[in-house]
C-alpha cells in the first residue's frame, strides 16, 4: 500500500465537515495528553514512536480497517516512518505533513454572516491553537480584529475579496499567541489600534483604542464600535459590529470566561472581570452573536465550523456567567487555574515590540493549546 500525505488543510476539512478519522499519534504520552488534534468524530491511539521501532505488528489489532487512518508526530519525520510500516502491513494510511507544527499554524477562514448593505463578516479559525481572528468587509474596505502572526493569510484574503484593509484592531495585548496586527497595518497602510492601558510598555506607534471609538466601513451604516471591557487585561476591549455581533476578545468564550492572571495581576483584575461579565455585558442586547478570540474545546465549534453563540444563551448556559457569590467567583478565577500558556511572558514582550524572534522561535513559543480560559 502507498502512504498518502495530508496537509493541515485536509485535516481541517475533516474537523469542520464532522468526518470520522482515526489518528495514531506517535508523540510522547505527555505531549499527547497536553495537546492533540481534535474533531467531533475522531478516535485516537497514542503510542510513542520509539515503541514501534521494531515493528507495528503488536498494535495492528487496535487499528481500525473501516476508517481513514492518519499518523501524527511533532514535526513529521517519525510519522513517516510509522506510516510506512503500517502500509507495509497492508493498511491504507496517511501522515500529517509538517506534523503538529503545521497543525498549530493552519488557519481556516469561515463566513460568519452577512452585514447590512451587502457586507460580510469572516472568522479565521486556527484550529490547532484555538485562536479566532476576524475580518469585516464592506464596500471595498475591511477591518481586522485580533489577527494572528500569519499576515499573508489576511492580506491575500483581502485581495481576493477586492477590499482594502483600513483598520486593524487588537482587543488587548495578547499573551498566548503573537499578534500580526501591527505588521498587517505597516504592510497595508491601515491604522493599528491597541488599548492604551495595555500598551504602557510597547515600543511602537499605535492609535489608542478607546471606549466608544467607532469606525465605519465604506459609505454605509456598518459600524465597528469599541466597548471597554477589562478583566482579562486592564485594557481589554470588545467590539460591536453592525449591531449584530459582539466580539469579546478573551473576556467571554462560548464555554468559559477569560482568566485574569496573565500579567500577574489576578487579584487586582477580578473585580473588573466580574463587572464586565455581570454588568457591562448585561446592558447589551441578548440577540447579539458572541464571537470570542479563542475556543478551548472542540464542542465549541458549530456544525458550519464557526465558533459563535447568542449572548442571551450564554447568560443561561455559561457557568462563568452564573456564579452569584462574588467570593466564589473570585476563587474560581484565581485559584486552581489551568497551566499558563507556553512562553507567555516572552510572547507579551514580542507583542510589545521589545524582541523580534525568528519565525522558528515564534513557532516554538506558540506550540500548545489555548490556555486563556477558566472553565
Amino acid at each position: 500500500m502507498t502512504v498518502n500525505i495530508w496537509t493541515a488543510a485536509d485535516v481541517a476539512r475533516k474537523v469542520i465537515d464532522n468526518k470520522e478519522l482515526f489518528i495514531l499519534d506517535v508523540r510522547n504520552a505527555d505531549a499527547f495528553a497536553d495537546w492533540k488534534i481534535e474533531g467531533h468524530k475522531f478516535n485516537y491511539l497514542n503510542i510513542p514512536y520509539f515503541e514501534l521501532l521494531d515493528g507495528v505488528e503488536e498494535i495492528l489489532p487496535q487499528i481500525p480497517t473501516d476508517k481513514e487512518i492518519l499518523v501524527v508526530c511533532a514535526k513529521e519525520g517519525s510519522s513517516i516512518m510509522v506510516a510506512e510500516l503500517l502500509a507495509e502491513a497492508g493498511l491504507e494510511v496517511a501522515y500529517l505533513e509538517g506534523g503538529m507544527k503545521s497543525w498549530s499554524m493552519y488557519i481556516e477562514p469561515v463566513k460568519v454572516g452577512e452585514l447590512s448593505g451587502g457586507g460580510e463578516l469572516y472568522q479565521f479559525v486556527r484550529l490547532g491553537k484555538g485562536c479566532l481572528s476576524y475580518m469585516a468587509v464592506n464596500e471595498g474596505e475591511a477591518a481586522i480584529i485580533d489577527a494572528v502572526r500569519f499576515t499573508d493569510v489576511f492580506i491575500k484574503f483581502a485581495e481576493e475579496k477586492g477590499v482594502q484593509i483600513k483598520h486593524v484592531f487588537d482587543t488587548h495585548l495578547h499573551a498566548d499567541h503573537i499578534s500580526g496586527g501591527r505588521h498587517i497595518a505597516s504592510q497595508t497602510g491601515a491604522a493599528y489600534y491597541l488599548p492604551s492601558k495595555d500598551a504602557e510598555e510597547v515600543v511602537f506607534d499605535f492609535t489608542p483604542l478607546t471606549d466608544g471609538l467607532t469606525v465605519k466601513l465604506g459609505n454605509s451604516e456598518i459600524e465597528v464600535g469599541a466597548l471597554y471591557s477589562p478583566g482579562h487585561t486592564i485594557g481589554s476591549t470588545s467590539f460591536v459590529i453592525d449591531k449584530k455581533y459582539l466580539l469579546t476578545g478573551d473576556i467571554l468564550f462560548i464555554d468559559s470566561i477569560g482568566r485574569p492572571d496573565l500579567a500577574g495581576l489576578a487579584d487586582d483584575w477580578v473585580r473588573d472581570l466580574r463587572q464586565t461579565l455581570y454588568s457591562r455585558y448585561r446592558l447589551l442586547a441578548e440577540d447579539l452573536i458572541v464571537l470570542p478570540a479563542h475556543f478551548m474545546i472542540i464542542e465549541e465549534l458549530n456544525e458550519d465550523g464557526t465558533v459563535a453563540k447568542r449572548l442571551g444563551d450564554l447568560f443561561v448556559e455559561n457557568h462563568g456567567l452564573n456564579v452569584e457569590d462574588e467570593e466564589v467567583f473570585r476563587s474560581m478565577v484565581t485559584d486552581n487555574l489551568p497551566p499558563q500558556p507556553n512562553s507567555y511572558q516572552e510572547i507579551r514582550h514580542v507583542n510589545m515590540g521589545k524582541v523580534t524572534p525568528s519565525n522558528e522561535e515564534q513557532t516554538e513559543m506558540e506550540i500548545g493549546p489555548n490556555r486563556c480560559a477558566v472553565r
